[in-house]
């Protein structure tokens, strides 16, 4: 830990990182500008959530990192050994344990406290990129709420196969003002987003823009009153490994027997409840 400042980067930097999360805070869904920093991590990496990580993390934090439900992955290793080298902060896989998680493309399907923060790694946080190229222009869109196109965009989609065929980074409505994209998250975590006990944060470094969902914010899934939202339908399937049902699950396909297995996507979740028979 001598060899790196706390947290990696420098506190004018995170401080920086830290006045950008207010803002976005006190208006939830608004993308915040703000100067993001070289890390040592390749592009695609989550640079974004990790300068949030490393801007609010603290000695006595409990960090947990996931990446598509997993603790084991190269993403969500690497990570975590990096912030626990320029922390020493204590690491964790149970999210009950955690008072920081940094995750991408998945939230803990343990309900998350009011005493905890989840970090969400961003690729492209424009909700309006599918229907305008210019930055100019969505952020216009914004101010003006003029959302008619993405609206127009997700009718023609059902016209076109039937239903919104939006898998993950299934656009929301925050407290009726701002479209915002929740990350690649699977359709299944959108409902966990609305009226949550903990604090939401989003980062994309890249696009260099922040935002957030607080505690007990309103958020809802766009949908039509004749083509309401729907997630993943996860019925009749069961863990493999845990019995879990009725959570989000990976499928796997076993070529000997030709059946189709299921598995916890949260790896963590799945192990406590294998610790507990």
């Amino acid at each position: 830990m001598r060899d790196y400042n706390f947290a990696f980067l420098d506190e004018s930097s995170k401080r920086a990182v830290r006045r950008a999360l207010l803002k976005a805070v006190a208006i939830p869904g608004y993308q915040v500008p703000f100067g993001s920093r070289e890390l040592p991590i390749g592009r695609g990496w989550g640079t974004g959530g990790i300068q949030i990580t490393l801007s609010i993390i603290g000695a006595k934090d409990i960090l947990k990192v996931i990446d598509q439900g997993s603790d084991d992955s190269v993403n969500a290793v690497s990570i975590r050994r990096f912030v626990s080298a320029c922390t020493g902060v204590e690491t964790t896989t149970d999210s009950e344990e955690a008072t920081l998680i940094q995750t991408r493309h998945r939230v803990p399907e343990t309900p998350l406290r009011n005493d905890q923060i989840l970090v969400l790694q961003v690729p492209l946080p424009e909700p309006l990129r599918m229907v305008e190229p210019m930055e100019s222009v969505t952020k216009r869109m914004h101010a003006e709420t003029d959302y008619a196109p993405m609206w127009l965009a997700l009718y023609e989609n059902i016209v076109r196969i039937g239903e919104i065929e939006l898998g993950a980074d299934y656009p929301v409505m925050v407290e009726n003002r701002y479209i915002m994209m929740p990350s690649p998250i699977p359709r299944f975590d959108n409902p966990k987003l609305n009226m949550s006990s903990a604090l939401y944060l989003f980062g994309a470094g890249r696009e260099k823009k922040i935002y957030a969902l607080p505690p007990y914010t309103n958020v809802q899934s766009l949908c039509f009153e004749d083509y309401p939202f729907r997630t993943e339908d996860m019925s009749g399937r069961r863990c493999r490994l845990c019995g879990a049902e009725g959570v989000f699950m990976d499928e796997f396909f076993d070529a000997q027997t030709g059946e189709r297995l299921y598995q916890c996507s949260d790896s963590g979740y799945c192990a406590k409840r294998r610790e507990k028979k």
